[in-house]
Order: C-alpha cells, then structure tokens, then sequence
C-alpha cells in the first residue's frame, strides 16, 4: 500500500473502453508526516477521493483488476481508501 495525497485528475475524450465511467486521479506518494516522496502517479478511483484527499493505493495489476475488473483488464493502480488520521505508535526510549 502507498500513503499518498490527490493532486490532480486527469480528463480523457478517447480512451480504453474498460475505463468509461472511472474516476482516473493523480496521486503524489507522501510519508506520514505529509511531506512528498517519489514521482506522482496515476490512479483509477474505487472510493470517491477528491483533490486533497490523503489515501491509500495499490500500484500493483491484480490487487486493481480485482477491485475495479476483470483479470484481463488493464488497470495497474488503484485509490482503495481515503484516509481520515494517522496513529503512530510511542516508542520506547529507554
């Protein structure tokens, strides 16, 4: 799973006929203090996420073609959740 933050949609008038109706976004992986790391990508929506919108994504085949297809489709990445807060555990100084 990648921590990420929307940052963009993308608007396409010719595309795969598989992704008629999909929410397609840009993702901009994050670490859990918010700040960026690594390359944007993109994403198809399976959770309603909008710009600003810290979430979750799968960047990986099967896990998207599951949630969104079928087996032959070709979706890579996913949005799988949308964050609402970040716990992290105390450590032990001593």
């Amino acid at each position: 799973m990648i921590l990420g933050r929307i940052v963009g949609t993308v608007v396409s008038s010719i595309k795969h006929p598989v992704y008629e109706g999909k929410k397609v976004l840009i993702v901009q992986p994050e670490d859990t203090d918010g700040r960026a790391v690594g390359r944007s990508f993109l994403a198809v929506d399976a959770v309603q996420a909008g710009i600003g919108d810290r979430v979750l994504a799968a960047r990986e085949g099967n896990t998207a073609r599951q949630i969104l297809g079928t087996k032959d489709d070709p979706f890579h990445s996913v949005i799988v959740g949308i964050v609402d807060q970040i716990q992290r555990g105390q450590t032990d100084a001593s």
